[in-house]
């Protein structure tokens, strides 16, 4: 994954922002790029996994669609644990061409990992760091 910088920074800051709460979102591409972030609303308001609200998921794939973007990846924060898959996340995953993106805020450092699913198995996907300016939502 071509990740712009600027988006990056943006997934970590929601992180921090809505700690100790999960955050979630949306990223979205353009020309290979993923350089669009959707901040969405967490509506279960949990440390430990999240429901994205059906509404601003909506509004936010017609955005995307109006930009010429188009869904990539699905993005939440682990607060305090690692930035890998959980059985949680496992669990509530789908098998369907987009990834996952993990921003952890467990260590002095955020660290963000990407992954794909196949069946139940979650792969780590290389993530490319891209000096761009992102456009944020």
């Amino acid at each position: 994954m071509k990740l712009a910088r600027e988006a990056r920074d943006e997934i970590i800051a929601h992180a921090r922002q809505e700690a100790p709460i999960e955050a979630c979102g949306y990223l979205a591409e353009k020309d290979g790029v993923v350089s669009r972030v959707f901040r969405l609303t967490n509506a279960d308001v949990s440390p430990v996994h999240y429901t994205l609200v059906p509404a601003e998921q909506f509004a936010a794939v017609h955005e995307m669609r109006e930009s010429g973007h188009q869904l990539h990846a699905i993005y939440h924060s682990h607060p305090a644990t690692p930035a890998s898959m959980s059985q949680e996340d496992l669990r509530l995953a789908f098998e369907c061409g987009l990834s996952y993106v993990i921003v952890s805020l467990a260590g002095e450092e955020p660290v963000v990992n990407s992954f794909t699913i196949t069946g139940s198995v979650a792969s780590a996907e290389e993530i490319k760091i891209i000096a761009t300016v992102a456009e944020k939502l």
